[in-house]
């Protein structure tokens, strides 16, 4: 179980956020989550969510147009692996 941390109050289940977070979701999903999570009960949560494929099944525009949607610079000269990683940061 990963360590527990005070993420402030704009985190409502610090440990959801972080289990989240290890799995690769973005900082702004993970928070979704969590406070989804502390306004229910876990289980709802995770029957809630829809399906939405890894950024790894994605191509590159549709990466590059997540990221234009994110305004993350330099999207247009970075490689994929690179794409990937700022949008799971983002």
């Amino acid at each position: 179980m990963p360590a527990k941390r005070d993420h402030g109050a704009s985190i409502g289940d610090d440990e959801v956020y972080e289990k989240v977070r290890a799995t690769g979701a973005s900082k702004q999903k993970a928070a979704r989550i969590a406070n989804a999570a502390a306004n229910t009960s876990r289980q709802q949560v995770s029957k809630k969510g829809g399906e939405s494929g890894s950024y790894d099944d994605w191509t590159v525009a549709q990466l590059r147009k997540r990221a234009s949607e994110l305004d993350i610079s330099g999207r247009s000269s970075m490689k994929r692996a690179q794409l990937i990683r700022a949008l799971r940061n983002s």
